[in-house]
């Protein structure tokens, strides 16, 4: 059966595959476009496979909001040129909108998602063998609130969600997604802080002062002092706002509403 052009871009408008990776698979197919399909999808997990080894460092990061929900997905490849693809960035633009539309629990239930031609995970693995790199969801967070906020920085490496106990306004909201992502807090307040963290940082606080030869009888407060700076430059709600250093986060949204404050929020960064 002669393989026409009608066939070759019906299969790759619902592969993503290139014209001649479809031209081929078709032909090997007899014509056949879901057996061409299955030809294609199996190139691309033996690409995966090949490639299991290799590190994911660059990709796209996205987030989005929808009422009460918010979202982050990361799509991570190889090499910078495939993460500035335009295909590339609608495929993670398709995982983030399934991910808003269907409000996964897991990053597991996010892959196992079915759209029009497969799951995402089969996606994924289809683009994996026409760009011919490993690919994988590296990342899926998400946060119910009243009110969400989502930032997602220029060059899409970084994005924030945050979740807020009541409406924000829109400035508010904004300047508290950039604010997390700008100052990479370890959570929004002191009381959020797990124990090993403290400890670790504790810890460290002292050791420094023992090796300056400060007195032994001293060396628990000057780390509970390093304590206390630590949780002032690392909890949202402490630091100062990066757009007047006069205020802590807290203050501003008390300018902003007394009862207003920020409950909860996610990070996510292909930076090194």
């Amino acid at each position: 059966m002669a393989v026409t052009m009608a066939d070759i871009q019906k299969l790759r408008n619902v592969t993503g595959a290139g014209m001649m990776d479809c031209k081929s698979a078709l032909n090997e197919a007899g014509g056949d476009i879901e057996a061409a399909k299955q030809i294609l999808r199996k190139k691309g997990q033996a690409v995966a496979a090949k490639r299991e080894d290799r590190e994911a460092a660059e990709g796209c990061v996205l987030a989005a909001t929808s009422g009460d929900f918010a979202a982050i997905v990361a799509l991570k490849c190889e090499t910078d040129f495939v993460a500035k693809n335009e295909e590339f960035i609608a495929l993670t633009q398709q995982i983030l909108d399934a991910a808003i539309a269907h409000k996964p629990e897991t990053i597991e239930a996010l892959l196992a998602l079915k759209l029009n031609t497969g799951t995402i995970a089969e996606l994924i693995t289809d683009r994996s063998g026409v760009t011919g790199e490993k690919m994988e969801l590296g990342y899926y967070e998400h946060l119910t609130s009243p009110c969400v906020a989502k930032y997602i920085h220029p060059g899409n490496r970084l994005a924030t969600i945050v979740a807020f106990n009541k409406e924000a306004g829109e400035n508010v909201q904004k300047d508290v997604a950039m604010q997390v992502a700008a100052m990479n807090p370890v959570a929004v307040s002191k009381e959020g802080v797990s124990q090993e963290i403290i400890d670790t940082e504790f810890k460290i606080a002292r050791e420094k002062a023992q090796e300056a030869g400060k007195p032994e009888n001293l060396l628990d407060k000057i780390a509970e002092g390093a304590l206390t700076k630590f949780f002032k430059e690392n909890t949202l709600l402490q630091q100062e706002y990066i757009k007047d250093s006069k205020l802590t986060i807290e203050q501003f949204l008390k300018q902003n509403d007394k009862d207003l404050t920020v409950t909860a929020f996610k990070r996510v960064s292909l930076s090194v």
